[in-house]
């Protein structure tokens, strides 16, 4: 198992000063703790990831979900871009596995199986069916195992024939980019090109149909995992080039970060109410996904424009897993490696459920590689 040690926490000085974006200093990639495969080792069995936990006991009774095994799946592809990590490599086949065994005659997927191996919906949502098209994508560009990529490939394959039915926005957007990542890996691809532009559209769409005095967004409300959005466009813009997608990207980014990032603090939209154009904005319960995508959308917007600001803004995002948060309170557990559930009014939700210990521990890849990166 990988030697732990001490997490970089949430600057108190920040917490106290609430500098802005350009003040903080970047982290060094050196001082990022190791990664701690303990509590994603504890929630996975031979099936897959169990998705909720009872503190830090997997929750049998809740079953399994082809959400988290996607995303399970992304973090072993992370785990293991530039040398292969022992521990994502071994389960790297067992969520993969997962996939396969929950797609459907068709190619769509289902999403939810009991601890008893029973799947009693025909079909999943599609915004399940997007965010398992996104991590088999980047398995396609980025794995190292000959076979699984294969596998991962005739997966993709014969789901792809559905993206053009998609309408929900966060299902369009996980679609973008994971096709964008299988374009990277087989370039040039004319036929997926098209799909990535189509979707595309769809999101410019609704982007125009939304837009009203300020309210620079692709629907008339803000829920989860907004930033999945205008990351969508970004990466379409990169395989595309079509500036269009890139200057709505960065306008739909900035009235993002006006809600969610006041005086170098993330609040992401809480669950309870979440924002509604002309309404108050819930600030609890907030999760995890949420400051994830908020990580993901900063490295591809610093990708793209190679501004530091957005690293500096990553991590601030970063940092909210850390207690550099509206409570002041962490909610990565170094002593179990996992994350708790969510963020609310009186502290941290002690559940250590799957989506939310996944969601830090991609942050903590992407924040490690973003700081080698420019470190280079």
């Amino acid at each position: 198992m990988t030697k732990r040690t001490t997490p970089v926490m949430a600057n108190p000085r920040l917490l106290r000063q609430k500098q802005a974006f350009s003040q903080p200093d970047i982290f060094a990639a050196e001082g990022m703790p190791a990664v701690n495969w303990d509590h994603i080792v504890n929630l996975t069995d031979n099936t897959g990831i169990i998705q909720h936990a009872l503190h830090n006991m997997p929750n049998r009774k809740e079953g399994y979900c082809i959400d988290d095994n996607a995303r399970a799946l992304l973090l072993t592809v992370f785990a293991c871009r530039h040398e292969k990590d022992p521990v994502a490599h071994g389960l790297m086949p067992v969520y993969l596995s997962f996939i396969h065994y929950m797609q459907t005659d068709d190619g769509y997927f289902k999403n939810f199986m009991s601890y008893t191996k029973s799947c009693a919906e025909v079909y999943g949502s599609e915004d399940a069916y997007g965010r398992t098209m996104l991590a088999l994508g980047y398995l396609i560009n980025e794995g190292h195992n000959r076979l699984l990529v294969k596998t991962g490939r005739e997966i993709f394959a014969k789901a792809f024939k559905h993206v053009d039915e998609l309408v929900s926005l966060r299902g369009i957007a996980n679609s973008i980019i994971g096709t964008c990542q299988y374009i990277k890996a087989t370039y040039p691809d004319d036929r997926k090109e098209e799909a990535v532009v189509q979707l595309a559209n769809k999101l410019l769409h609704g982007y125009t149909a939304n837009q009203l005095d300020g309210w620079n967004w692709f629907d008339n409300i803000l829920t989860y995992d907004n930033a999945i959005l205008p990351l969508a466009l970004l990466n379409a813009f990169e395989i595309t080039m079509n500036k269009q997608y890139l200057d709505v990207a960065l306008e739909s980014m900035h009235f993002l970060e006006s809600v969610v990032l006041k005086d170098a603090v993330l609040n992401p939209v809480g669950n309870a109410e979440w924002y509604r154009q002309g309404a108050q904005c819930s600030v609890f319960d907030q999760q995890g996904i949420d400051a994830m995508a908020m990580v993901l959308l900063y490295q591809q917007a610093f990708r793209i424009t190679r501004n530091k600001k957005y690293v500096f803004r990553m991590q601030q995002c970063y940092q909210w897993f850390l207690g550099l948060n509206a409570v002041g309170v962490p909610l990565y557990d170094a002593a179990t490696g996992g994350c708790c559930d969510g963020l609310q009014a009186d502290g941290a939700n002690s559940n250590q459920g799957a989506e939310s210990t996944i969601a830090y521990w991609i942050s903590h890849l992407v924040m490690v590689q973003t700081l080698k990166d420019i470190q280079e």
